[in-house]
């Protein structure tokens, strides 16, 4: 009997996922010290888009960009512009570990979402473990609330409903996504989604934030506002699709449920975050849960 090969590519990017995934809400908590919310949301895609712009030009002249891209890309970057902004102002009241582990409610909407939209997975309804992990992932996002503590404290209540209502549009984000991409190479439309949310994200900067504050910044705030652009939006997005093109959707769906811990280590030495006890046990049981749905998920599909 033969031992798997173990697919490198595809593991290395996964792994990549997670270390720049981890980057993103610790950023975006440090610079909630110099701008606001809607000024670093612009200028950190305005970052990601232009590491992107060449790769589509290059698409464009030779032929290979396929024009439906821009039509099919709109919906995908509406969601990604409301959840950009509501993620980013919900780290500026609650801190990055506790934001990156509630997150993980999304699961129970994209699951709900799939078996909307995408009749081949349906099929879950009638399995068992999908329906324990669904019932286990409520349970532990509800035990992550109730044990945070000054649960009820106006800041947490603003900071918990941002990251709930984040949380949807990741979804949202992820279904739109998975529908218009199908077919379509995803750096090209992750490349146009940029451009429609730099557009997007600009408007509410001008509108609602304070670009000058970024003039007034210095080196080490503008280094933020760069790598975390490069790394936690344009290479983490296109290495996920390119994780899951490698070896499927179902490994990389569970290394990254282990996001949170990766974030709340960082987030303790930076931010000096901790979790409660019950806080843990909870959040284990949120991330079984979840793992357990997606395993339903691989089972029903093998």
């Amino acid at each position: 009997m033969k031992t798997p090969k173990i697919d490198k590519l595809g593991t290395l990017a996964i792994i990549g996922v997670v270390a720049f995934w981890t980057i993103g809400p610790i950023a975006i908590r440090y610079l909630s010290g110099y701008l606001d919310f809607w000024t670093q949301n612009f200028l950190r895609y305005a970052a990601a888009c232009l590491l992107w712009l060449p790769f589509l030009f290059i698409s464009f002249r030779n032929g290979s960009l396929d024009g439906r891209v821009w039509k099919v890309a709109l919906l995908p970057a509406v969601a990604n512009i409301a959840m950009q902004s509501f993620w980013a102002v919900g780290l500026y009241y609650i801190e990055p570990a506790f934001m990156s582990l509630l997150s993980k409610s999304s699961m129970i909407w994209v699951i709900c979402f799939s078996l909307i939209f995408f009749s081949e997975e349906r099929v879950l309804l009638k399995s068992v473990w999908f329906w324990m992990g669904m019932v286990l992932s409520v349970a532990g996002v509800a035990g992550v609330l109730v044990n945070r503590e000054g649960f009820a404290a106006g800041s947490n209540v603003i900071g918990i409903s941002l990251c709930l209502v984040s949380s949807f549009l990741w979804a949202v984000y992820t279904v739109t996504v998975k529908r218009a991409f199908r077919d379509i190479d995803v750096r090209a439309g992750f490349s146009v989604i940029s451009i429609y949310t730099v557009f997007g994200l600009g408007v509410l900067c001008f509108m609602f934030g304070d670009i000058g504050a970024s003039l007034e910044m210095e080196a080490w705030p503008w280094f933020y506002v760069v790598v975390s652009g490069f790394l936690s939006i344009a290479f983490a997005h296109v290495l996920y699709y390119y994780s899951i093109k490698r070896i499927g959707a179902m490994i990389p769906s569970m290394v990254l449920l282990g996001l949170p811990f990766s974030v709340l280590a960082f987030s303790n030495v930076i931010f000096g975050e901790t979790l409660s006890s019950l806080q843990w046990v909870f959040g284990m049981v949120l991330v079984v849960g979840c793992g357990m749905s997606i395993w339903s998920q691989s089972r029903l599909v093998d």
